[in-house]
């Protein structure tokens, strides 16, 4: 690895230092757009006509252990125009509004619970068990419940929205054709300028979609809706929760490189390697740094710095060396400033922990034995550190 200097989250880019809380959202929003311009790229705005439409709602799904609904986002407000699907499960046992954990899944709602109402998703999804001519049949149910451990969450009093991702986007080169940058903002046009939203960005855009329906729902507690992904979907939720103050909580597992790990360390997955073969995933003149990472305005301890002074968890793997645990662990200290300056604790450690020992404040870190994956110790982590600072959460119970 070279070595490496890491911009100063807390000076302004023209040299000015932060000295105080006060001058923090004018250095966000600095932060914010540099991520846009040279990273993610640009989103719209919200539809106005948007709307939502619940197909389902089951008092006593999952042997009455949840009331299930499904809903339809319609984006441009038709059943012609981009849409999306959101699966919710909340706990019966709960006083309600109760907190929620938001997160996009990789194999569609079906996959994520063998329940079989769940509706059966329509849209082109990578072949693996299940999956057809890149369609799901009903062999696909529950193929990924291992990932998404339904009655745990809900026992522990909190809802559990999915979204699977390649409704909003297809995820390869051209899935934007037939997801909502082809439909909505800049892409519409069929030409992206350098700073157009990638489909980071774009699944990003989504899951705030799915919070607006959140925030409407009466039985989630909008104000604490926690969103959550893993490896791309890690660094969906990251920039998520960066550019979208409404979520209360940040998880991020085995996102690396383009999530949480420095890019400056250039160990494992790198720059070139990533926009090399997904291009599609930033804006174009991400592609420009691929070998020079040192030029880029930012690095990713910046990104984690967004979500300041709200909570937020980093969990790495130790055989995810292509990941970089030791990156991500080191990007979530560097964060640490913007987090004192705002009067929260930070990680409060200065070593990569032991495997299997989480650490932290306001910034929780985890290095879990093991490979590339969201398993139930990484949920059993993200629950405990839910329950200490989504205020209310306990209590629901």
């Amino acid at each position: 690895m070279p070595a490496y200097v890491l911009p100063d989250p807390l000076r302004f880019v023209d040299g000015r230092p932060v000295t105080a809380a006060g001058e923090w959202p004018e250095r966000r929003e600095e932060v914010l757009g540099l991520f846009e311009r040279d990273v993610y790229g640009r989103s719209p705005a919200p539809p106005a006509a948007m709307r939502f439409v619940v197909v389902e709602s089951f008092a006593q799904a999952l042997r009455g252990l949840a009331t299930r609904r499904q809903v339809r986002v319609l984006l441009d407000g038709t059943e012609r125009g981009p849409a999306f699907e959101i699966l919710l499960y909340v706990p019966n046992a709960a006083r309600r509004p109760v907190p929620a954990f938001l997160g996009l899944n990789f194999d569609g709602n079906h996959a994520v619970h063998p329940d079989p109402a769940v509706r059966l998703s329509t849209a082109w999804m990578s072949e693996g068990p299940g999956i057809v001519s890149h369609r799901a049949t009903d062999a696909a149910r529950g193929t990924d419940a291992a990932a998404w451990p339904v009655e745990r969450i809900l026992d522990r009093g909190y809802a559990l929205a999915t979204v699977y991702y390649g409704d909003i986007e297809p995820d390869h080169a051209d899935g934007w054709k037939d997801g909502v940058r082809a439909r909505i903002g800049p892409g519409a046009t069929g030409r992206f300028a350098p700073d157009d939203w990638g489909a980071i960005a774009a699944w990003a855009w989504g899951l705030q979609r799915a919070l607006d329906y959140l925030q409407a729902d009466p039985d989630v507690d909008g104000r604490r809706v926690a969103v959550i992904g893993h490896s791309r979907l890690g660094k969906t939720a990251l920039w998520a929760g960066a550019s979208d103050e409404r979520f209360a909580l940040v998880v991020s597992n085995d996102s690396g490189e383009g999530g949480a790990a420095l890019a400056r360390r250039k160990f494992g997955e790198r720059t070139e390697n990533i926009t090399g073969v997904f291009p599609h995933w930033f804006c174009s003149r991400y592609r420009t740094y691929a070998g020079r990472e040192e030029a880029l305005p930012v690095d990713q301890h910046e990104l984690l710095a967004l979500v300041a002074p709200r909570p937020l968890y980093v969990a790495s793997a130790t055989e995810d060396l292509w990941a970089d645990p030791r990156g991500e662990f080191l990007a979530a200290k560097a964060a640490e400033p913007v987090y004192r300056l705002l009067g929260r604790p930070g990680l409060g450690v200065d070593d990569l922990p032991v495997p299997d020992r989480p650490v932290g404040g306001s910034i929780g870190y985890h290095l879990r034995r093991g490979k590339h994956a969201l398993t139930a110790y990484d949920w059993e982590q993200y629950l405990d550190f839910a329950d200490r600072h989504l205020p209310g959460a306990r209590a629901s119970r």
